[in-house]
C-alpha cells in the first residue's frame, strides 16, 4: 500500500510551488511589457515591411516564454527537456530587417526576466532598452546618405539601352553602370537594369521624362530608397 501511494505520488500536480497569484502576476507583467517593447517597435520602424501579426508574435514570444521560464525553474532535467522539445520546430518566414532580431531577442530576454521572477530587473531593462532604440531612431545615428538608385528601363529588342541613353545619362547623371539584362514581353522587348546616381540638382522626374523620350516610351521605372525595401 505504502509503494502505491508513492507512485501516486509521483503524478500529482506541480503547481503548487507557485500559487495562482505567482502565475498572473508573471504572464500579466511580461505581456504588460511586451506590449511596450511592441509599441516601441512600431514607432521606430521604418520602411515599407511593417507587418501587424510579427508584433502579436513578438508579444506572444516574450509571454510564452515567460510560461516556459515557470515550467523550468531550477530543474536542469526539465529544462534540456524543453529544450529538446523546441529543437524540432523549423522556423521558414525570413527575418526582413536586421532590427528585428534585436527586438526578438529582446522579447525572450524580458521574457526570461519576468518567468524567472526577476521583476524589477525585466521592467527596468524594458525601459532602458525602449529608451536606447528610441534615442537611435530620433537622432537617426549612423544614418549614410545613399545616393544610389536603380533604374530599370524597356527598349525594343534589337536596341542598345546604353548607346542610346549615353548621352541622356551624361546628362543626368554623375555615374551609372548596367547590372542586369532580361527579356521580357514573349522577346519583343529587353529590360535593362541600371546602378546610377542623379547629379545634385537633377530631379527624378526629370531623368524619368528623359529616357522615356529615348526607350519609344516603353516603361521606365526609377526606385528611390531601394535600400530600404526588399527589391
Amino acid at each position: 500500500m505504502s509503494e502505491l501511494m508513492r507512485e501516486l505520488e509521483r503524478f500529482k500536480d506541480q503547481s503548487g510551488i507557485f500559487s495562482l497569484m505567482d502565475i498572473a502576476l508573471a504572464l500579466l507583467l511580461a505581456f504588460v511589457l511586451m506590449l511596450f517593447i511592441a509599441w516601441v517597435y512600431r514607432y521606430t520602424h521604418r520602411g515599407v515591411s511593417y507587418s501587424q501579426s510579427s508584433v502579436h508574435n513578438l508579444v506572444l514570444l516574450g509571454t510564452v516564454v515567460a510560461l516556459i521560464m515557470l515550467i523550468v525553474g531550477s530543474n536542469i532535467a526539465r529544462a534540456f527537456a524543453l529544450i529538446g522539445a523546441l529543437s524540432i520546430i523549423r522556423f521558414r518566414n525570413a527575418v526582413k530587417e536586421p532590427r528585428d532580431v534585436g527586438f526578438i531577442f529582446l522579447a525572450l530576454a524580458v521574457g526570461m526576466a519576468v518567468g524567472t521572477r526577476f521583476y524589477l530587473l525585466a521592467a527596468f531593462a524594458t525601459v532602458m532598452i525602449s529608451a536606447f532604440v528610441v534615442v537611435l531612431y530620433k537622432f537617426n545615428l549612423f544614418a549614410k546618405e545613399v545616393r544610389e538608385r536603380i533604374l530599370r528601363v524597356q527598349f525594343a529588342a534589337a536596341a542598345d539601352p546604353e548607346r542610346e541613353l549615353a548621352e541622356t545619362f551624361r546628362e543626368f547623371l554623375e555615374q551609372y553602370a548596367a547590372i542586369a539584362a532580361e527579356s521580357v514581353a514573349g522577346g519583343e522587348l529587353q529590360e535593362v537594369v541600371f546602378s546610377v546616381v542623379l547629379k545634385r540638382r537633377v530631379k527624378p522626374e526629370q531623368l524619368i521624362e528623359a529616357v522615356r523620350k529615348k526607350n519609344g516610351g516603353h516603361k521606365v521605372a526609377l526606385i528611390l530608397g531601394q535600400q530600404e525595401v526588399d527589391i
